[in-house]
């Protein structure tokens, strides 16, 4: 089952942290690919935790680790990486950072 939520990317304080052993590392790897759900949104869609997800946009879509977390029901987190990077258009709105807190997103369990 697939279902639209408001998904938020942002740096972590964690990977502030993780930038120091490098982007190439796998701790650095693991964080970028994986998103926070509120356990009951996981549960309505059939997502059990450390399950993989499609995370798709109109521009393209990745596949995030799942974990349960305090996100507020109807919202996921991605920390900001390559993999979210799939999922931005090239609109900057004059920043010259893609757009990246309060897209629209569908998201399926795999």
């Amino acid at each position: 089952m697939s279902r639209t939520f408001i998904l938020n990317s942002s740096r972590s304080a964690k990977q502030g942290t993780l930038i120091n052993v490098g982007k190439e590392s796998e701790e650095y790897i693991a964080l970028t690919n994986s998103m926070t759900m509120e356990p009951g949104d996981m549960a309505e869609i059939g997502l059990a935790e450390g399950q993989m997800a499609i995370v798709r946009t109109e521009f393209g879509e990745a596949q995030f680790k799942c974990k349960s977390g305090k996100e507020p029901k109807g919202m996921i987190y991605i920390p900001y990486g390559p993999p979210t990077c799939k999922l931005m258009g090239g609109d900057t709105g004059g920043t010259g950072m893609p757009m990246s807190k309060g897209w629209e997103v569908e998201v399926v369990p795999v």
